[in-house]
């Protein structure tokens, strides 16, 4: 791996490649192509309850704090992260499946690796050491008494059926936490708890077996990032294509990367109209608080096309394309971050405005506001008069 760690290119090669690679493989969509999409998607945020887990942190000790940052990073401040409800639901309706990004006016807008690692802040993460889902996997029950140390009889006696999987209460970790006798234990509980509480809320309330198999694998130094934003394309995708459903990513994630102003007195109708015609001079290429100065474009022979990378780990020959991707992810390579703005060329710009899009909505024509004026909040008729 170490002959890809220095593979380094320049933004010229990489435009290059990318638009090489577009005239061989085309667009996700042509010409002719009917979008299956709702024109409006109707996605619940409902979120876990975090005040426990503040509460549980605000207790703790700088020693037991400290550890935790060691080995979890910076997980805890998602907990004071507030999900506007009116944005989040207008944004899902920008996410465009058939190219997995945003598609906001006259920009589109994805989250990357790099930005969730950076808000991690975790120092133990080996940024493309992925993790990958292992094939021969402990049962739920002996996955808990690993990382809880508690007996496995103790472990039978609280997990649960929920749906199609295996889960334990959250309030059953909650009190494991406030009494296991050793800090570094209660350390990982907490951990695990904002895991499957904010990060992969799929069964509210609950700590779900996925989690505890992704929780497992973070021992040995790999990334839950990749997982974190596949789980975010794959919710994303799915409440589009269904037209409703519950967003089950991170959304305090995603809304830290997607980062507008967040008004409590605009109304999801209102921010529609907004992001409908941003425009490419509201949105900041780089955010200020991302730290590398490269990032990951391409893994091996692997492009963006993530239709074509979609598999079940039930049907036929999924272990060797397990494997095949593992390998994939050993050969990263990289680009130079840009800071002045964005470099997008005339072909590319000609491109992007004749390109087929899925069902989002477009930019309203005549309509040129900046984001700023947008934002201007209008005085009532009788505030004026005053």
């Amino acid at each position: 791996m170490s002959e890809y760690l220095n593979k380094v290119e320049d933004n010229a090669s990489v435009c290059t490649w990318s638009e090489k690679t577009q005239l061989e493989k085309g667009d996700s969509v042509t010409e002719g192509y009917m979008s299956e999409l709702w024109d409006f998607t109707c996605v619940s945020s409902t979120q876990n309850e975090f005040q426990e887990l503040r509460d549980i942190w605000a207790q703790w000790d700088d020693e037991a704090k400290q550890l935790f940052y060691q080995n979890y990073g910076d997980l805890p401040y998602l907990l004071d992260v507030k999900v506007h409800k009116h944005l989040f639901r207008a944004m899902v309706q920008f996410w465009n499946p058939a190219y997995s990004c945003f598609t906001f006016g006259d920009v589109d807008l994805v989250p990357t690796l790099e930005e969730y690692t950076t808000l991690l802040r975790c120092p133990r993460i080996q940024g493309h050491k992925a993790y990958v889902r292992p094939t021969s996997l402990p049962t739920f029950t002996k996955k808990l008494v690993m990382i809880t140390r508690m007996s496995e009889l103790w472990a039978i006696a609280r997990v649960q059926e929920k749906g199609d999987s295996k889960c334990v209460p959250w309030a059953v970790l909650k009190d494991l936490i406030s009494t296991h006798p050793d800090v570094k234990k209660r350390v990982d509980v907490l951990a695990l708890s904002i895991y499957s509480m904010v990060i992969f809320p799929k069964a509210l309330g609950h700590i779900d077996e996925a989690v505890t198999v992704l929780f497992d694998q973070l021992g040995k130094q790999n990334t839950p990032v990749p997982a974190m934003l596949a789980e975010t394309i794959r919710s994303l995708n799915a409440c589009r294509r269904t037209g409703e459903g519950r967003f089950i990513g991170c959304a305090q994630l995603l809304l830290e990367v997607v980062d507008v102003p967040r008004r409590d007195d605009i109304l999801e109708e209102r921010w529609i109209d907004i992001l409908q015609n941003l425009r490419e001079a509201d949105v900041m290429w780089k955010a200020p608080w991302l730290v590398p100065s490269e990032v990951l474009y391409r893994c091996g022979n692997f492009d963006w096309g993530l239709a074509q990378s979609d598999f079940s780990y039930k049907e036929d020959h999924y272990k060797k394309r397990i494997r095949e991707i593992s390998e994939t992810w050993k050969k990263p390579f990289c680009m130079k971050v840009l800071t002045e703005g964005s470099t997008s060329t005339l072909e590319y710009k000609g491109w992007f405005s004749r390109r087929v899009n899925d069902n989002v909505p477009r930019p309203i024509l005549g309509v040129a506001r900046s984001l700023e004026e947008s934002l201007r909040v209008i005085p009532l008729e009788v505030e004026v008069m005053k």
